[in-house]
């Protein structure tokens, strides 16, 4: 397994604390924000293994075309609860709740 530098860590979470209620970011969005725009699945390696220290919205976080983590069943619901639209159980609308960055 590749490791994972802080400053990358860091830079990520950091980015995610941003994302405003309501609206989701992509893995490959968060990865340009911060200025790695080839490191889409390592911005989800770091969302797996630190997202849940300190409590960052992690869960707002979702594939290009909107697809939730499989197997993480309180995802939806978070999101669901917040007022993002979906337009199946899986996916949400992307075009719909897409936060457009900084």
């Amino acid at each position: 397994m590749t490791k994972i530098d802080e400053q990358f860590i860091t830079a990520v979470l950091q980015m995610v604390d941003i994302i405003p209620q309501g609206r989701v970011a992509t893995y490959g969005q968060i990865a340009r924000l911060i200025g790695r725009p080839q490191n889409a699945r390592l911005v989800g390696k770091v969302l797996g293994k630190f997202g849940g220290v300190g409590h960052h919205p992690c869960h707002r976080v979702v594939t290009a075309n909107g697809r939730l983590v499989p197997g993480w069943i309180d995802q939806g619901p978070m999101l669901a609860a917040e007022g993002v639209p979906f337009k199946d159980v899986d996916h949400v609308d992307i075009k719909k709740c897409q936060w457009q960055g900084i």
